[in-house]
């Protein structure tokens, strides 16, 4: 498992019924691959895994390994309310033929660093996989410092990464000084990525690159190489979109911008409702202003060269 690259934050797309789409799933693994992402993410935040039951996490597991084989790794979400439902998840990730999982604290309760140190040590054993610890204090009330990272490293030999969603772009560099290169730092704010990069980040766990996977591969392929006016220049056209990671409406923004390039569709699951048509109206604005603007290389953006949906506003 290698911790590098961009990797995608797996959007989970839901048919009219509510039903997971799983053809629709397995070819959105394979153009996010074939378009230079190193890996998948599922089952996380953006993949509404809190919404989904343990059998659809499965095949859903299941679908994307079968769709991307051996070409990049497949990372299991790991949350759940309790630490037993938590191993049984992991556990069934390394049967389903996942590399890596991505472990989060528990949903709901927020205990204090002994806990969470128990909960997280109890399903970083539960398997031998390649494990990546997740710190959203924004979103879990959960923040693991650099410190107790350290401590975590120090005793589990599977403890490869962490997703750093702080937005404190000096973590990063808290980090790199207390761990190494026994860590890799994966960015987890999209609109973040540059700074991180520079700051010692080695990988990008990415939202709006459900709908732009060419787009954000290039912008953190520039920023490692340090080409830092052709990043910055990609930066700037990039960021209105990049924002709508970091907002409590994240899922719906980026499933509709993926709707909105003919990527997927807007649905998500109840409690989450789709956009308000006044809020839908703002975000094909940005998108059909964004897109208006892309002359680098003449080449349109990456979710415009889909094959098998035009853009749904084409025909407004």
């Amino acid at each position: 498992m290698q911790w590098r690259g961009v990797i995608p934050a797996m959007t989970t797309p839901f048919r009219t019924d509510g039903s997971v789409d799983y053809p629709f799933l397995e070819r959105q693994c394979a153009w996010l691959i074939d378009n230079g992402c190193t890996g998948i993410v599922a089952l996380g935040s953006l993949g509404e895994g809190a919404t989904l039951s343990f059998d659809e996490k499965i095949a859903i597991l299941r679908t994307t390994v079968n769709a991307i084989g051996r070409k990049a790794p497949v990372v299991a979400g790991i949350s759940a309310l309790s630490t037993a439902e938590a191993v049984t998840l992991a556990r069934a990730a390394a049967d389903a033929g996942c590399q890596g999982l991505m472990v989060l604290p528990p949903y709901v309760y927020v205990g204090d660093w002994r806990e969470m140190k128990a909960h997280v040590g109890t399903v970083l054993k539960a398997t031998p996989l390649s494990a990546m610890l997740y710190n959203n204090p924004l979103a879990y009330r959960v923040d693991f410092l650099p410190e107790q990272v350290a401590e975590l490293l120090s005793e589990h030999e599977n403890l490869h990464a962490i997703k750093e969603s702080s937005a404190d772009v000096r973590r990063i560099a808290a980090l790199r000084a207390l761990a190494g290169s026994e860590l890799e730092i994966l960015c987890g704010v999209d609109d973040l990525i540059v700074e991180a990069i520079y700051s010692g980040a080695t990988g990008w766990v990415a939202g709006l690159v459900n709908a732009f996977p060419r787009e954000s591969v290039e912008l953190f392929e520039l920023t490692q190489r340090g080409e830092r006016e052709a990043a910055f220049d990609l930066y700037k056209w990039f960021l209105p979109l990049l924002r709508y990671d970091t907002v409590p409406k994240f899922v719906q923004l980026i499933k509709f911008v993926q709707e909105l390039v003919g990527r997927g569709s807007g649905r998500v699951r109840p409690p989450r409702l789709e956009l308000s048509e006044e809020e839908k109206r703002v975000v094909r604005n940005t998108v059909e202003h964004t897109v208006a603007s892309s002359d680098r290389a003449q080449r349109p953006p990456s979710g415009l060269c889909a094959s098998d949906r035009q853009p749904a506003y084409a025909n407004k």
